[in-house]
């Protein structure tokens, strides 16, 4: 008898579900699974191509427990804890460890490491693994949390969750499943994309001249071996190698949700994601339309939410350092909409509506109860635009939970644009400290 690898000591259950448990073994064998928190075991038959599967009730978060699973062998799994279990993916700012990658160093790195001892905090890493086909077993091992394996562990998923386990007091798991460097298509699996993209080759699936960006590669070889394991939600950190094909990728990210959601079979699960934030960029394609992309996908699917960085961008490096206050805010939104916490705002300021009058534009938002504010620094990254499309540098001035802006090059306001291009740090918060995404009021092409 074998189990998957995400199946094994120390590892970290979904409270209060029905969690799958499943293998390999002879056929027709009878598989027993006892858990220390049941009264009776549960049984099932191994199907005819030798492999079984059979769901558990869990209670509230506790433990540690143990199982006995039984069949032609028999296996005991030990310290397990019930709690909430997160999957943590995306590309390299998803995977940036809390040590920080080579001269780019995560703020707060070693204060982290060095309080990392938490029983409480289970870790799972998926080893990287491209594959044609779909896997049902990926590598990997369940971590307690100590200071050797955390300063390896994802630093914006480790914060996440660290977070979390604070607030919520209960276990937490983290699955980490990443890989720097990669598009959204290799993490979608093959029907969406023949379904829907007719622009991505899947021919070269099979030939095996794949690469990590290869369409569905990495969803079959990192996604699919953990469907079985039951989660509360995703936190995901992507985008930069979608960047110069943004209208692409606002479809493709959401149908990459959509698809996670109707596989792994738990409804619309939450999915929480971080928008790429300010960088140089050597290119002409603005980045600031990949971000727009991000931000229709939280607004156009159900259960999302997005993490705006605009404040914490890095001229000189893509990753910026800045992942613990990433973390807090991912766990925002997870405290705030998933667990219900109450008077905890979670949301960056969206645009909502603009009215001209005279020379000026009354910008006017949502998630800005108590107003906005620039935290005392000069408010800049406007531009306004008249009839001719012309963007011109402009004048800002926050009155309450609006912004009023103007030009004196720009008689009657038509556009206004903010942080509409590549490198711009946000000046304009709500009080909670969230940053307004970028954003822009017209729809032109250019």
């Amino acid at each position: 008898m074998r189990l998957p690898s995400i199946l094994g000591n120390h590892m970290l259950l979904q409270q209060k579900s029905d969690v799958t448990i499943w293998g390999w073994a002879e056929a027709g064998v009878t598989v027993s699974v006892k858990a220390s928190w049941l009264d009776s075991a549960c049984l099932t038959k191994v199907n005819d191509k030798g492999k079984w599967k059979l769901n558990i009730p869990t209670p509230e978060a506790g433990g540690p427990y143990e199982m006995i699973i039984s069949a032609d062998t028999t296996l005991l799994l030990k310290d397990i804890l019930i709690g909430e279990v997160w999957v943590c993916s995306g590309q390299s700012n998803m995977e940036m460890p809390v040590k920080g990658f080579m001269s780019q160093p995560v703020y707060g790195s070693n204060d982290c490491i060095a309080n990392s001892d938490n029983p409480n905090i289970r870790l799972f890493k998926v080893t990287k693994k491209m594959s044609t086909s779909p896997l049902e077993d990926c590598e990997g091992e369940w971590i307690v949390s100590n200071p050797v394996d955390v300063a390896e562990f994802s630093a914006a998923g480790y914060f996440f969750g660290r977070y979390l386990q604070r607030i919520l007091k209960v276990p937490v798991g983290l699955i980490e499943s990443c890989w720097g460097g990669t598009k959204a298509e290799a993490w979608t699996d093959e029907v969406t994309l023949k379904n829907q993209f007719k622009e991505f080759d899947l021919g070269q699936l099979k030939s095996g001249k794949v690469t990590k960006n290869s369409p569905t590669v990495l969803f079959n070889g990192m996604i699919n071996p953990i469907l079985n394991y039951k989660i509360k939600g995703i936190v995901w950190y992507q985008g930069e190698g979608n960047r110069k094909k943004p209208e692409q990728y606002a479809r493709l990210f959401p149908s990459m949700i959509k698809n996670w959601r109707d596989l792994w079979k738990q409804g619309e699960f939450p999915f929480y994601f971080v928008q790429i934030a300010p960088y140089k960029y050597d290119s002409t394609v603005n980045s600031a339309f990949l971000r727009e992309a991000q931000l229709k996908t939280m607004l156009n699917t159900h259960n999302t939410g997005m993490v705006v960085t605009m404040d914490i961008g890095n001229f000189t490096t893509i990753h910026p350092p800045d992942k613990l206050l990433v973390g807090k805010r991912l766990a925002y939104w997870a405290l705030a909409k998933t667990y219900g916490m109450e008077g905890l705002p979670y949301c960056s300021p969206i645009f909502k509506t603009m009215e001209e009058k005279g020379n000026k534009a009354t910008l006017s938002f949502d998630y800005a109860d108590l107003g906005l504010s620039s935290f005392g620094k000069p408010l800049d990254g406007f531009q306004v635009a008249g009839k001719d499309k012309v963007f011109h540098p402009a004048n800002a001035l926050i009155v309450r939970s609006n912004v009023i802006v103007w030009s004196d090059d720009v008689e009657t306001p038509v556009a206004v644009r903010y942080c509409w291009e590549n490198y711009k740090m946000g000046t304009l918060f709500n009080t909670a400290g969230l940053p307004a995404p970028s954003f822009r009021t017209d729809d032109w092409n250019e």
